[in-house]
């Protein structure tokens, strides 16, 4: 009997002994861990952000994000994420957790973007949310649609879908006021028309939503009514899209 009670305190004292050492050689907490993030491009080596990880608090780094955002995103999307450049997106006021979404979308290549993949193959996740929540939280300026033809006939699908072809009503997902909702959808209202456009005719040819793993449930979606579009349609929504506020 003394010699199972002694056996059995030895072999506790050795998994005592081995669950210290295993903790002690876990890198997840290492500087040297972050400093093996991977780097972008050498064309994106100047202007993209070094990895980071959370504020001592736990919580997404905002300064951090402002300082990648006024530093590296502020070329394309603009001052506080309000683009001046029509083909490039603005993000303000944009849902949080869809910027982060996006982000990771380029980063894993279910987005295809050279620019954007460059930037987010340097971000870890706690940064993509971050910026994701900085964005949300600047003011979209409002944009002015141009034609009032393509405007009126953009309002009609937008609010009622096309019975004919099946399309459904863009308000149902995105909003009335074009808003969106949480990560599944984003923010369309005044954003660029040339923008819009453009992403329409990438869900249609296949360039965008054709995810086969099915790790973009909502971009296939798109995918899918955008194939019953016509183009004519596409730049009505767009126009009236660019619009909303």
């Amino acid at each position: 009997m003394r010699r199972t009670m002694l056996l059995v305190a030895v072999a506790g004292m050795l998994a005592a002994a081995a669950g210290m050492q295993i903790h002690a050689q876990s890198p997840a907490h290492s500087p040297a861990a972050h400093e093996s993030a991977a780097q972008p491009p050498a064309a994106q080596t100047a202007a993209a952000p070094a990895a980071t990880t959370e504020s001592p608090a736990g919580k997404p780094d905002l300064e951090r994000a402002q300082k990648t955002a006024s530093e590296v995103c502020l070329a394309c999307h603009g001052p506080g994420g309000n683009s001046v450049v029509p083909t490039n997106p603005s993000l303000a006021g944009q849902p949080a957790e869809y910027i982060s979404l996006q982000l990771a979308h380029f980063k894993a290549g279910v987005r295809v973007n050279p620019i954007m993949q460059g930037i987010a193959s340097t971000l870890q996740p706690e940064d993509m949310k971050a910026l994701g929540i900085y964005y949300s939280q600047q003011q979209p300026k409002p944009q002015a649609a141009k034609d009032a033809a393509l405007v009126a006939a953009g309002q009609k699908i937008f609010r009622g879908g096309d019975m004919a072809n099946g399309t459904p009503a863009c308000s149902a997902c995105h909003l009335p006021t074009g808003a969106g909702v949480a990560k599944n959808y984003p923010r369309v209202g005044g954003q660029h028309a040339e923008y819009t456009y453009a992403q329409l005719k990438a869900f249609k040819s296949g360039e965008r939503g054709a995810d086969k793993a099915g790790k973009d449930a909502n971009g296939m979606i798109m995918a899918t009514i955008a194939q019953r579009l016509s183009d004519a349609q596409m730049k009505a929504l767009a126009e009236y899209m660019s619009g909303l506020r």
